[in-house]
């Protein structure tokens, strides 16, 4: 029975990442090309995923192996499920907070801002992305359409202006995840099981961060990419440019 639902799981995860694939192409082509470009420009490209497990995307391209050291993610504690998951729940949810979190890391015309929220709707998430937007900052969305327009106008995630995150940055790439996240059932079981924003995240991300790459490898050129300190030579490869990135990159 365990193996013949884990495989209808991962049928279902496959399927929405191969409609993310089909249906995202050209927002990722898009998306890419901005990022590419604020790469070739030495410049950081911020990722900030304010909201419970919408943090784990920030990480997933953060110091990670094989990927691109010019991205920043902001771990800004307030709604890390690491403080608390009833009091992350609670910030997200508190009107201005995003905003402060922006004036914090002093974000201005010349940066980038990242942000990947699962349901697209949160306060945090919308107040970052307005005042990103207000201080000039390019703004790209990652979140589900599906979920945001789903979910009732007076939910109490909401944004007071109950603004979705896809219509209020320059560019979004939909992951398409369902409402309510999980999507699996069990007989007997009135709530559903298995969530998958997390893996929608992660692949949507990559993709986007693998097509970037494939767009400065064009330039020639050495690009400044994460080896994981566990393979051969990590180490060595990863202090060639980690000086270059201590003192600019937060959380480094």
């Amino acid at each position: 029975m365990s193996a013949e639902n884990g495989r209808e799981y991962l049928d279902r995860i496959t399927a929405l990442q191969r409609r993310i694939l089909e249906e995202e192409q050209s927002a990722v082509d898009a998306a890419a090309g901005d990022v590419a470009a604020q790469i070739r420009a030495d410049r950081l490209v911020h990722v900030y995923g304010p909201g419970g497990h919408s943090n784990l995307a920030s990480q997933e391209v953060f110091f990670r192996a094989g990927g691109l050291m010019h991205v920043s993610a902001i771990l800004d504690e307030g709604t890390l499920l690491s403080g608390g998951a009833l009091r992350s729940m609670a910030m997200e949810r508190t009107p201005g907070y995003g905003r402060l979190v922006v004036d914090d890391l002093r974000l201005g015309e010349q940066d980038m801002l990242l942000l990947v929220n699962a349901y697209g709707i949160n306060t945090a998430v919308i107040d970052a992305a307005l005042r990103a937007r207000e201080r000039g900052v390019h703004t790209i969305g990652v979140s589900s359409r599906e979920h945001a327009r789903g979910t009732a106008a007076d939910h109490p995630a909401r944004h007071p202006s109950r603004a979705d995150l896809h219509d209020v940055v320059d560019q979004h790439i939909d992951t398409k995840v369902p409402i309510g996240d999980a999507i699996m059932d069990v007989p007997g079981v009135p709530e559903r099981t298995a969530a998958v924003s997390t893996f929608a995240n992660a692949f949507t991300l990559n993709w986007l961060m693998l097509s970037v790459i494939e767009l400065l490898a064009v330039d020639g050129g050495e690009i400044p990419m994460w080896r994981s300190g566990n393979a051969p030579g990590g180490d060595d490869a990863n202090e060639r440019f980690q000086d270059r990135f201590r003192d600019r990159v937060k959380w480094l």
